[in-house]
């Protein structure tokens, strides 16, 4: 059974096929620069690795595009579009629609439609990859993957903003939370590393990269998160603010004559670790210039670890503690110095870090000391996995 994976964004579609009966992925690929004069498409095969320059003109051209090479006559690595069982689809926004992957049918595109202003730049590219597979393979069966499905276990004491009720019920305006497969995946995993039920596990997840959020899972299921009604919310991100005093907002645009979409780009495109440092989003690009004594970088990594480590803090007590901290994603994975900035002198709580265990790379593993109360570990997420199984789950 093959499962290909789809991740549209507005000038980019990222692709896996996966062989589900070995978890193995055959091939992947990113197509950039969608929509212009001179797009890239990246391919990987095993050992082939290959770049064509093509011009794809919209999402369905980059779909077409990847078929195409799939099933290449002299290089692909399968013989024809029906070795292709189903489509799983990345989704980042479900509103409150969808709390569990879905096959697509009509009634769900409609639905995905309505969460576009909830997503505008996500949803709509997501809609032309679903479009584009339901045109070029009519007979292959589809599903919805949601960043937003995972977090809808939130009580309402998490989810609802203290906003007059009418701005709920007539506007649904409340956290949704998003990076919803990578927590559901590394929480998942993290249970099966502590060999315990799902059911039994608390853990708090730490998806840390250019985009950052902390989620609380309890018994499986996640109970808080960081992300609110939009990934602007929460943590301080590689160019996003987080949550700041919304009252500055009003003094942007009151006193410094700036208008809504002059602010909105500055607190997703100019702040956070960029704003700060004044030179990168990059944790790596900053912390490099720390190291060489630049005092805003200094400050910058600083304010990011911070800004996790509070998070860290409320979730921890909102659980009433927790069996594991896990960290994934870019920064998660591999800023060991980060992990420790966040973690430092947290012994008391039982949280107590290897240093040398930390210092090392790759794959899943614990680095936390053998008597640490509190287990920590580090999980490269794979969020196309999880799509693949929640899509095989269904058409099976």
């Amino acid at each position: 059974m093959n499962i290909l994976v789809l991740n549209a964004g507005s000038s980019s579609l990222k692709y896996q096929l996966i062989n589900m009966e070995t978890e193995q992925v055959v091939a992947k690929g990113l197509c950039e620069r969608v929509g212009a004069s001179e797009s890239v498409h990246i391919y990987e095969a095993g050992s082939d690795e290959r770049e064509f320059v093509l011009e794809l003109h919209d999402h369905y051209a980059a779909v077409k595009a990847v078929l195409e090479t799939l099933t290449n006559p002299d290089d692909g690595v399968i013989k024809n579009l029906a070795d292709i069982t189903a489509i799983g689809h990345r989704v980042v926004h479900g509103g409150d629609f969808f709390a569990e992957s879905v096959i697509i049918t009509k009634e769900v595109i409609d639905r995905i439609k309505e969460c576009v202003p909830l997503a505008p730049l996500h949803n709509p590219p997501a809609l032309s990859g679903i479009r584009s597979c339901l045109e070029l393979m009519p007979n292959t069966q589809q599903v919805a993957v949601f960043d937003t499905a995972f977090h809808q276990t939130m009580p309402p004491k998490a989810y609802r903003y203290p906003l007059p009720t009418e701005y709920y019920e007539k506007h649904r305006i409340r956290r949704y939370g998003f990076h919803g497969t990578s927590h559901r995946y590394v929480s998942e995993r993290a249970a099966v590393m502590l060999n315990k039920p799902a059911e039994d596990v608390k853990v708090i997840t730490c998806h840390l990269g250019n985009g950052c959020s902390l989620t609380a899972v309890k018994g499986g299921h996640s109970v808080d998160t960081s992300m609110g009604y939009t990934p602007l919310d929460g943590l301080m991100m590689g160019t996003r603010s987080g949550s700041i005093d919304p009252a500055i907002l009003l003094y942007l645009i009151d006193y410094l004559d700036m208008n809504p979409r002059e602010v909105n780009h500055i607190i997703n495109k100019e702040s956070g670790l960029l704003g700060v440092s004044g030179l990168s989003n990059d944790l790596r690009d900053v912390g490099n210039a720390a190291d060489a004594g630049d005092e805003r970088a200094r400050l910058a990594l600083e304010l990011y670890a911070y800004s996790a480590r509070r998070f860290l803090g409320s979730y921890f007590f909102a659980l009433q503690g927790a069996d594991a901290i896990v960290f994934t994603a870019g920064v998660g994975e591999n800023a060991q110095k980060m992990r420790e900035m966040i973690l430092e002198g947290l012994e008391d709580l039982g949280i107590c870090l290897d240093l040398e265990r930390n210092s090392k790379r790759g794959g899943e593993r614990f680095i936390s000391t053998d008597d640490s109360p509190v287990k920590v570990m580090v999980i490269p997420t794979n969020e196309e996995l999880m799509i693949a199984k929640d899509v095989k789950a269904l058409i099976s």
